[in-house]
């Protein structure tokens, strides 16, 4: 029998530095690589552990974690269903990698423009349903919805800008992709994740009893959310831009411009690597709120049946 406790995470979540400790792990690009059978097995052994509260054999404690993380890496904490592999915050670095990547290399026409922020809206929008809170299915037609008003919305202010730094220096045509992520995130997080606002997500005692569904934690945690979102971009798509535009300038690939795209390519990946953990790890996962500040009904539902809670807990997403 051991005192390991893998309903929590293996860092103290109070401080940045355990939770970015935390963020490492789970968001992991190799993560994404496991099979589906390491992923069953990953699933078959933290089951196990729960009942029988014994280490498998073969296992010590930090093999018994580097499993854990794995498994949280895939399965949904609400719903516990398997992830789509795309969805999970361990394919970010990767696919981020590769579509940031483009949008700042294809930016000069609006076709381009167009295209890849319509790419980048797509994944967006499945990581956003893919790391929802709660555990209520969002109906198909919603998800149509909102997938279309999350699309539409960074078309549209990715071509504005772009109509307008036409005639400004090359540098802020660079930065019109890292803009246009910006507003479109703060329409898409909300819209893919509007079974939430319409429905509230589920809050708890601080020992784990549900009280309630409650829309004010929805959108607190999706603000939340989004906010640190656009800090994940920010690196990769202002960073990265502003060295290319410098190095273009000093000569650096006057003999070999091809270079440009994997050199971009490189810093995008460096920058996503490192961003996506450090800014996940910026608010905390099991967010919490003060009783005083949710909805009216649940307010008084939780001071007549809890009287002595102050605060409820909920899963804010990712």
């Amino acid at each position: 029998m051991t005192n390991i406790n893998l309903d929590k995470p293996r860092y103290d979540q109070s401080t940045y530095l355990g939770r970015a400790k935390h963020f490492l792990l789970l968001t992991n690009p190799l993560n994404a690589f496991a099979s589906n059978s390491e992923l069953e097995e990953a699933k078959r052994i933290v089951t196990e552990f729960r009942k029988s509260r014994k280490l498998p054999p073969g296992y010590d404690e930090d093999k018994l974690w580097a499993t854990k993380y794995l498994y949280d890496s895939a399965f949904h904490p609400d719903t516990g269903e398997k992830m789509f592999v795309l969805g999970r915050m361990a394919a970010q670095a990767p696919m981020n990698t590769i579509i940031t990547g483009c949008m700042i290399t294809f930016y000069k026409t609006n076709a381009a423009t167009a295209f890849w922020q319509w790419v980048n809206q797509t994944f967006n929008a499945v990581v956003n349903y893919t790391n929802r809170s709660g555990d209520a299915p969002l109906p198909t037609s919603q998800l149509i919805a909102s997938y279309c008003a999350a699309c539409g919305g960074a078309l549209t202010t990715a071509l504005y800008l772009n109509s307008k730094v036409k005639n400004m220096s090359p540098i802020y045509a660079r930065l019109v992709p890292f803009a246009a992520v910006c507003g479109a995130n703060f329409i898409n997080i909300p819209m893919m994740r509007s079974g939430e606002l319409l429905n509230g997500t589920p809050v708890f005692t601080a020992d784990g009893t549900r009280v309630g569904e409650s829309k004010r934690a929805a959108k607190y945690g999706i603000g939340l959310v989004c906010i640190s979102r656009v800090l994940m971009a920010l690196p990769g798509m202002t960073v990265t831009p502003l060295i290319t535009s410098y190095a273009t300038k000093r000569g650096l690939f006057c003999k070999r411009p091809a270079m440009v795209v994997p050199f971009q390519l490189f810093l995008v990946g460096l920058c996503v690597t490192f961003a996506t953990p450090l800014c996940c790890a910026i608010f905390e996962q099991r967010a919490s709120l003060s009783v005083d500040s949710l909805d009216p009904d649940l307010k008084e539902r939780v001071k007549k049946n809890y009287p002595k809670v102050k605060e409820v807990y909920f899963n804010k997403g990712l």
